[in-house]
């Protein structure tokens, strides 16, 4: 498994909520942990992740997501039994 993941999830779960992170990164991550991705309306994603849908939003400004939408991830990821800790327990 890839310390890019690694360093990813640790980055969304840190706080400050960092505001550099790339969609691309995030698409890249929710499929590397199996997650099922396919476009809903608008510029929402349905993602489902251990049996827990959620819908995210894709960045209106740019490919950079804002602080809320990376605070909106973090919380889906943490539904999802996704976290840094988690991640690490399940390369192992």
């Amino acid at each position: 498994m890839s310390h890019k993941y690694s360093n990813l999830l640790r980055a969304i779960f840190h706080d400050p909520i960092p505001a550099n992170i790339h969609w691309r990164e995030i698409e890249s991550l929710l499929h590397h942990v199996g997650a099922e991705i396919e476009p809903a309306h608008g510029a929402r994603f349905r993602v489902l992740l251990n049996g827990v849908e959620g819908f995210l939003h894709y960045p209106h400004h740019g490919s950079t997501c804002s602080k809320q939408e990376i605070k909106i991830l973090r919380e889906y990821l943490s539904s999802a039994g996704m976290s840094p800790s988690a991640y690490e327990a399940r390369k192992q």
